[in-house]
């Protein structure tokens, strides 16, 4: 396994590097960005060396960059390179606009792809979506850095999938771990081979044990990565599987009180919160929404593998009620706007079930006179407009008048993570 100079450092080492950068990096978002400069305008860049004095810095949270976005088209002025200077302007859910840099690796996915040993030579099957959304090419891009050659195979088309893989013969993939067990078990059901795949990096759901037991008795490596399309590449598993994910190096990483800004103790859950180095997009303090907590082992106990990095204890929850489903975030927001596209709901929430992989979401719709409406065209309709705001299919039920609980819950996640 081959390891850069930055994996093995001494962490006293990496934490003096990070925070020698953090002031200039403080420095060019207040001077280059109309949002940072705003926010720190009464800051002293240069005095922002420690993490005692990062924490005093306000926190950016994701669910503000809709709101930010639509006051100042189209990055809310957190950009710190024009539009036409980008690679790259992508769209997620929200709806929230993300850029790419110009950078081969502009998302810093080639570290985690590499700790599960990808390599010039390895044809990759990337089956993220290429529309609309950048999962796709923030693993491309990382694949790429690594010399690997990519097929952009996407979502859906299982067959096709399976077919292709029999064809090519790739030897690593990318995805969600439920859609690479949909693709082999297609590829078994066809009497297709599927036995070149022999390591996989998956993100976007949960890789549960029951699933990551599936794999191995296939003989294929998987291993889970942590990135968001704001800060690109967070943590990550190594062949190792040592406790945790290994922080990238690349980033300043905050456990912080949910929905605050105050640090907490290693090994108390709360929200991450991300610095980044970009200066395309230069985050300062973003808070991802997502609860995690670091594992106090890994401060005497680097990994097996050998990258001394802190861990985190993986994705623990949302400090909101965002969920993430089939690798797409549905937001509170969008539930809202769902009821405001149609004036005879009264109350409804978004119910998330079954297990991973093969979940189901239901919205659930609670009306202001069923008896005035047209329940089959009204059932239509919604259908069709949570398939417009969320990306995402959904089954719609109505429920009687209280039938739902006033406990200001939009969405409700009772998924199976087996």
């Amino acid at each position: 396994m081959v390891l850069d100079k930055l994996e093995t450092r001494a962490h006293e080492e990496r934490e003096s590097t990070l925070l020698q950068k953090l002031a200039a990096q403080v420095q060019h978002a207040k001077k280059n960005t109309v949002y940072f400069g705003r926010l720190f305008a009464h800051i002293d860049p240069s005095k922002i060396n420690t993490r005692a004095a990062l924490a005093e810095l306000p926190v950016t949270r994701k669910s503000e960059l809709s709101t930010e976005q639509k006051n100042l088209p189209p990055f809310g002025g957190m950009n710190g390179a024009e539009p036409h200077q980008l690679k790259r302007i992508f769209q997620s859910p929200g709806p929230i606009y993300e850029p790419q840099g110009t950078e081969l690796d502009s998302f810093r996915l080639a570290r985690a792809l590499r700790a599960n040993g990808f390599k010039v030579g390895d044809l990759v099957h990337n089956t993220f979506s290429y529309h609309f959304t950048p999962g796709a090419w923030m693993l491309e891009g990382g694949a790429h850095a690594l010399g690997c050659c990519v097929f952009p195979a996407g979502v859906g088309q299982t067959e096709l999938q399976a077919q292709t893989i029999e064809h090519l013969k790739p030897t690593a993939y990318t995805g969600t771990p439920s859609f690479l067990k949909i693709i082999l078990e297609k590829a078994d059901e066809l009497g297709l081979n599927s036995n070149s795949i022999t390591k996989a990096v998956v993100s976007g759901e949960a890789l549960t044990p029951s699933m990551r037991a599936w794999f191995k008795a296939r003989g294929i490596l998987v291993t889970s990565t942590y990135a968001t399309a704001d800060v690109g590449l967070i943590a990550y598993e190594s062949p190792s599987l040592a406790n945790g994910m290994i922080i990238d190096e690349e980033i300043i990483l905050e456990i912080v009180e949910p929905n605050g800004s105050k640090p907490l103790p290693i090994g108390e859950t709360g929200e991450v919160v991300i610095t980044v180095f970009d200066k395309d997009y230069p985050l300062i303090r973003f808070g991802t929404g997502d609860l995690s907590a670091i594992d106090p082992e890994s401060l005497t106990n680097p990994s097996p593998c050998g990258r001394t990095n802190l861990r985190i204890k993986g994705w623990l929850g949302r400090a909101d009620q965002t969920t993430k489903v089939k690798g797409m975030f549905v937001h509170p927001g969008q539930v809202q706007e769902i009821i405001k596209k149609h004036p005879e709901i009264s109350k409804a929430r978004v119910v998330v079930s079954g297990n991973i992989g093969d979940e189901e979401m239901t919205v659930h719709c609670e009306l202001k006179d069923a008896t005035a409406c047209d329940l089959i065209a009204l059932n239509a309709a919604i259908t069709k407009s949570t398939r417009e705001v969320t990306k995402l299919r959904a089954e719609v039920r109505f429920e009687s008048n209280n039938a739902l609980p006033s406990d200001g819950k939009l969405i409700e996640d009772t998924r199976t993570y087996a």
